[in-house]
């Protein structure tokens, strides 16, 4: 049924769900200082991940619901092994249109090709520095070289547009944003900063920068101007070059938080849905898939009463204790 004609999950304050990011594994070839503890060794096992033919299931259900856009994270979702055949089934059997990869593209010149050609729509490529020492600091290795031929191979595979995710870290790569607005423009990318999330003992202590002062003296010195219509599903907000060839996004959960128009879930490996990041209210959905293989409609009633839970904004600022887990077990 098209999506159209069928909307049914909407949560009690009238924010309509359409927007699904799933993560297809735990596991990282990296240790980024803001989404996973250095060290970290307790991965879910993968007699627990959701297999490929559950993940589609439900991608259609949420398909026929209202759901018109999937992000496929982890983790490094690339880790996964064959997730081009996951993009062509969510594709073209439960029909979504808007895929989209987030992945730190140090396995990406791999997989870029394949990717599109199962019918990936685009790609978020985090990178932080570009500073190669700056990026072992970060990233627990000098992949530097690696990340831009994987931005490269993006390019090529015209996984368009390729947008550049910055997370700005106080006393870390806060001194890097022109360089880095620099080289996405004139690679012809899109550039996101965003403020990091206290997400775990591991990103609180990395801190949070705000960017409301960052996007005002960009505005001023490139003067920029808001983009109207729609570049993405997510919460970011865009400004562009009067020649429209630089396009920065900022997302801006701690200093400017966008909950009232959040229209969001995620699917974490093992089946569980986190309906908020910065809350604990969830759905546990592999058990269900499997008790009931045949019976969509009790899928659909646990995602609509699950919906109803999720709560009307986070308390990031007010608690940034309360949540333990950190960025690669909620996914990305």
């Amino acid at each position: 049924m098209s999506n159209e004609l069928k909307n049914r999950l909407t949560d009690r304050y009238g924010r309509t769900i359409e927007y699904v990011r799933i993560s297809v594994t735990d596991r990282c070839d990296l240790r980024c200082a803001y989404c996973m503890p250095k060290g970290f060794k307790d991965y879910r096992e993968p007699a627990g991940w959701l297999t490929f033919d559950e993940i589609t299931r439900l991608t259609r259900i949420l398909g026929q619901n209202g759901t018109r856009r999937i992000r496929l994270t982890g983790g490094e979702p690339l880790l996964r092994k064959n997730l081009p055949d996951l993009v062509h089934r969510i594709r073209h059997e439960a029909g979504i249109q808007d895929i989209s990869l987030s992945t730190n593209a140090v396995r990406l010149p791999r997989f870029a090709n394949d990717l599109k050609q199962a019918g990936l729509s685009r790609v978020n490529i985090s990178l932080d520095s570009l500073h190669a020492r700056k990026i072992e600091e970060i990233c627990g290795r000098n992949v530097l070289d690696q990340i831009i031929a994987g931005i490269d191979a993006a390019c090529e595979a015209d996984l368009h547009p390729v947008k550049i995710n910055m997370v700005l870290m106080p006393g870390v790569n806060d001194t890097e944003v022109d360089d880095m607005f620099r080289f996405c423009r004139d690679r012809g990318l899109m550039l996101r900063m965003i403020e990091t999330m206290p997400m775990g003992d591991t990103a609180r202590q990395t801190g949070t920068a705000s960017l409301q002062p960052v996007l005002e003296r960009l505005k001023l010195e490139h003067d920029l101007i808001p983009v109207i219509g729609e570049l993405g599903g997510g919460p970011a907000r865009y400004w562009q070059t009067q020649d429209a060839r630089t396009t920065i996004g900022v997302i801006t959960p701690i200093s400017q938080h966008f909950c009232a128009t959040c229209n969001r879930i995620r699917l974490a490996v093992d089946g569980t849905i986190y309906l908020c990041l910065g809350q604990e209210e969830r759905i546990e959905m592999r058990d269900l898939l499997r008790a009931h293989p045949e019976d969509d409609e009790v899928i659909v009633q646990a995602l609509q009463s699950g919906i109803e839970l999720k709560p009307e904004r986070h308390n990031f600022l007010e608690t940034p204790e309360k949540i333990v887990r950190f960025m690669s077990q909620t996914g990305g």
